[in-house]
């Protein structure tokens, strides 16, 4: 290939690495194939331009958006195109026609943030909305959980721009009967254009008898309403000219659900719904079995829910090992072994309740369910986050053996699927398996995934045998193989079995008259390898084991921790989606930025590397580069894919070979670097203070000239704490912490937090200690951190208690209590640690449970009124949260405490300093952070429990952001 031609000829980026090929070589399905390049292009010529080169040099184009197909629909050998970072834009919105022109890159959940304010939104809702774009959900035809109203992607698309196989562009919308005959008829006899052929060789195939005829007795029964089986031919028949009375033909139809096989879409008009009613209720059916709840699920559907989504006791018991989902389990009583979750809404709140009450009575009538907890308001997103995090969630299961995507996309009649799941179970059964059941019963259609390993010869002859069987059941009761997920590469196989031989002819027809030269996404849908090929694991494949620091062997290991991520992309999140991970992802729109492929290049590296060291390798350093070790994805990854353990690891690892960088280490012993500088603060100032001598010094360094300097406190910390405070006797004591950023950049804060403590009527003791080992941990030194988790540990778990805790003031540094000293610690003094780290607490996490006590009281404050925007620190959102922050600035009567809704600030530690991402740090502050602070009066306070976010703030507005200690401190009387 001439990849130099291509590459001069584009707008917009060509990818033949080898570290980019593999990070495409994968999305969520099982399977795993290199492509011969990525790119990423920037306009509609630059697609132009790839057909055209694809065509000349006898290669394939991918259509990829983010990647999240379960059926291996964007995995291939011939050139990804991913559209997810410039081909994002809203074109046009005309409310009083009802329809918005978007590109295939715009994500479903932001297009619907924009729609919002029109009172209109985009109908069909995947699971994966907040990074589903439309292209794929397209692609795919998307249903999702409120498909029991609005049906199908299909259902909402209304018109399509595309470039089709010969690089012509064309626009498929409905056609009226005589326009249909008249266009067609002319294009049989003089063929002038792609289009035209389509629509003649269309017509001459539809209108056959026989053809009509196999296609009605054939295709799953239309009381199906999910139904992705092969091409949608069965749905172009119910137009009009072949159906008296039908829709004016539309090509649309066919093009939703066709993966990308048939055309490049560019530009899609989609259809717009008025908001639905606000008075929403959820009734969540807990029942003792599947069969049950699939019972109450035929009630349910007699009082037109808008969802009916299920969620088995597997799943239920994945929710527990993850620390986010865990909070959202509020609404489980005891262990069911299934709740159905029913949406009810209406126009006013008496007639949503009255809905829910008649169907709690008729469930409880007809003996299904032992429990109806009622959901109302904010607390209804929990249990839909709980819901939509199933796949994520599914795969944090330790060891191999994982929930496989084989049969999970079957639909049958909703009147049908008690007896066929009945069936299904009898199916695994037989062969010593069992299913996860979870997702859309009101629609006929559960995500079933069979537990297997797919590392093992006899799991992969599982995965075809449990494939074929399934098969042939889901034709015994006329359901479609594929409901929402696509045939992809995984169910292709089976179509003549699903709709005939005759049918499968007329689909390969289909895609040669639409692809004549099969550059369109090949060997997808029809002409599929086997299904169990091309498999992400190899068979009988070794899983290597690596000698580690930290204690991966809750997942057996640092390359099965790395396994974990299951390809769902959860981690590709924009500044609209909320949350924290990914920042850098945020910023750039790089695939190589996500959790995701941090997590791919582990596996396919740390799986397939003979050196010696298998962590000295370029490719793992290039997609760690921009980590900023925000531990987002340790929580809001439903897999617990924990990148910044993983990412200390590899840099500890890779030392091993390279050393220490000299920025590293200075980092990583910034408490000495401090001290020393302590003893003559005036060369310090003197070197910081001074523009010419501070940017030679930063340039040593390595740091951003741009980026300013912490201060260095005038009286440490600890020298204050030793010589000046005195603490008062109390029947209530708590140790204080004093992290190294506290003693030497923000001792005044420190000061604040015990003055504080003792002023409410505590006891704050202070006993020397070791270094909290963050800046360690945040640049790969784990043997030296571990030596300082380790005398942590064991000085601390003799002194504290439930009766005298650890208090501290720095989010990142305290919390490694809770986290990495457990991971990097073994044996008993791994259990003092697990212990110890349930009284050690962040100052408002302890300030705010003894409001819940009553022991502090508002009474204590002031009564001046105050607004205050808070950043809250990336590791207190994934190691503890951000409500007690708001509960403690919120106990003075007349404070009114706002959450700023952005993720990570950009800082992360050292990360913001560094010259190299001095621009991304910025960048990511950019998004939400700095525009918020920027448009705050300067009455309003802006809070920060993290001093690098302080710091940042600073340097990226100007504004001083304030502790929240120092906020309450100030509300004293």
């Amino acid at each position: 290939m001439n990849w130099n031609t291509l590459q001069s000829s584009l707008q917009g980026e060509l990818y033949t690495d080898s570290t980019s090929r593999k990070l495409y070589a994968t999305d969520a399905s099982a399977y795993r194939e290199l492509p011969l390049a990525v790119v990423v292009p920037k306009g509609e010529k630059d697609l132009v331009t790839l057909v055209n080169f694809a065509r000349d040099h006898k290669t394939s184009l991918i259509p990829r958006t983010a990647g999240t197909s379960l059926a291996g629909q964007v995995v291939g050998n011939g050139i990804v195109v991913d559209l997810s970072k410039h081909y994002g834009k809203i074109l046009e919105v005309n409310i009083e026609e009802g329809y918005v022109w978007v590109e295939p890159g715009i994500i479903r959940d932001d297009l619907n943030k924009h729609l919002a304010q029109y009172g209109v939104f985009f109908a069909p809702e995947t699971s994966t909305a907040n990074r589903a774009m439309i292209g794929g959900m397209i692609g795919n035809n998307s249903c999702g959980s409120n498909s029991v109203v609005y049906g199908s992607t299909r259902e909402h698309l209304l018109e399509v721009k595309a470039i089709l196989a010969d690089g012509s562009e064309a626009h498929f919308g409905p056609i009226h009967p005589k326009n249909f005959f008249k266009e067609a008829q002319k294009a049989l006899s003089q063929s002038s254009s792609l289009q035209n052929t389509i629509y003649a060789e269309t017509l001459e195939m539809l209108q056959q008898p026989i053809n009509q005829q196999k296609i009605i007795e054939d295709f799953p029964k239309p009381d199906v309403p999910r139904r992705n089986t092969g091409y949608a031919l069965d749905m172009l028949l119910r137009h009009q000219p072949f159906t008296k009375n039908g829709a004016p033909f539309n090509f649309s139809s066919l093009i939703a659900g066709s993966e990308g096989t048939l055309c490049f879409i560019t530009q899609a008009k989609l259809k717009l719904t008025p908001l639905p009613p606000n008075h929403k209720r959820l009734v969540c059916i807990h029942s003792e079995t599947i069969d049950d709840s699939l019972r109450a699920n035929l009630v349910a559907l007699k009082y037109a829910p808008s969802a009916c989504e299920l969620m088995d006791h597997y799943i239920l018991e994945a929710t527990k090992r993850n620390a986010m989902y865990k909070a959202n389990r509020f609404f489980v009583q005891g262990d069911p072994q299934a709740i159905l979750v029913v949406e009810l809404n209406d126009d006013t709140a008496e007639a949503a309740d009255a809905k829910v009450l008649a169907l709690i009575a008729e469930l409880q009538a007809e003996n299904h369910g032992y429990a109806y907890p009622v959901v109302k308001g904010e607390q209804i997103k929990l249990v839909w986050d709980l819901r939509k995090a199933g796949l994520g969630l599914l795969s944090n299961i330790p060891g191999d053996a994982k929930p496989a995507p084989v049969i999970e996309d079957t639909a049958v009649d909703v009147k049908d699927l008690p007896a066929y799941i009945r069936e299904f179970n009898l199916i695994l059964k037989k062969h010593g398996l069992f299913a996860v059941h979870y997702a859309h019963a009101g629609s006929g259609e559960l995500h079933l995934r069979p537990i297997l390993n797919l590392k093992t010869e006899e799991g992969q002859k599982l995965f075809r045998t449990i494939a074929e069987e399934i098969a042939t059941l889901v034709k015994k009761y006329k359901g479609s193989l594929s409901g929402e997920h696509g045939d992809g590469r995984l169910r292709g196989e089976f179509l003549p079995q699903m709709i005939g031989e005759h049918n499968y002819q007329l689909v390969r027809q289909m895609k040669r008259i639409w692809d004549p030269e099969n550059i369109f996404n090949p060997n997808k849908i029809v002409d599929t390898p086997p299904m169990d090929t091309f498999l992400r694991y190899e068979k009988n494949q070794v899983t290597p084991e690596f000698d580690t620091v930290f204690d991966f062997s809750e997942h057996e290991g640092i390359l099965r921790s790395a396994e974990l991520c299951n390809g769902s992309g959860d981690c590709r999140k924009t500044e609209l989606s909320g949350g924290t991970m990914c920042p850098s992802y945020m910023a750039t729109r790089d695939e190589k930025d996500t959790t995701r492929a941090r997590a791919n290049i582990l596996r396919e590296i740390l799986t397939n590397s003979t050196d010696a060291n298998p962590f000295d390798n370029p490719e793992i350093k290039e997609v760690m580069d921009l980590c900023l070790s925000c531990k987002g994805c340790a929580t809001e990854c439903p897999s617990n894919v924990d990148i910044t353990k993983l990412k200390a690891e590899w840099q500890h690892q890779y030392y091993k070979s390279h050393g220490v960088p000299f920025r590293s280490r200075q980092i990583a012993h910034f408490s000495k670097s401090m001290k020393l500088a302590s003893k003559a603060p005036w060369a310090y100032n003197f070197i910081f203070g001074n523009r010419l001598t501070g940017n030679i010094a930063k340039s040593i360094i390595g740091f951003a000239k741009a980026r300013s300097m912490p201060d260095l406190a005038k009286q440490l910390l600890v020298e204050w704490l030793k010589k000046e405070f005195k603490p008062q006797a109390s029947n209530r004591k708590v140790y204080f912490f004093c992290d190294e950023f506290t003693n030497y950049s923000d001792a005044e804060i420190g000061k604040t937090t015990v003055k504080l403590l003792s002023k409410l009527g505590y006891e704050v003791l202070y006993v020397p200690h070791a270094d909290s080992g963050r800046p360690q941990l945040s640049k790969g030194l784990l043997d030296e951190a571990k030596v300082l988790a380790e005398q942590n540990v064991q000085q601390f778990s003799a002194l504290v208690d439930v009766n005298a805790p650890l208090i501290g003031v720095e989010p990142s540094a305290i919390l490694t209590f809770r986290d990495e000293y457990i991971s990097l610690t073994r044996g008993e003094l791994q259990e003092k640690a697990k212990v110890l780290s349930a009284n050690v607490f962040m100052i408002e996490e302890f300030l705010a449970n003894e409001i819940d006590k009553g022991n502090i009281t508002s009474e204590q404050f002031g009564t001046e009124t105050k607004l205050i925007k808070v950043q809250g620190h990336c590791h207190q959102k994934s190691l503890s949260s951000m409500v007690p922050t708001k509960k403690m600035l919120s106990l003075p009567k007349n404070y009114t405490v706002h959450m700023i809704a952005s993720g990570c600030c950009g800082m992360a530690g050292s990360f913001g300093y560094e010259k190299e991402h001095y621009e991304v740090s910025m960048k990511i502050g950019e998004l939400v952070l700095f525009p918020t602070v920027r448009k705050q009066p300067k009455e309003v306070i802006i809070a920060a429990p993290g001093t690098s976010c302080r710091h940042q703030i600073k340097d990226g507005t100007s504004r001083i952001a304030k502790h929240p200690v120092e906020v309450l401190w100030e509300a004293l009387h």
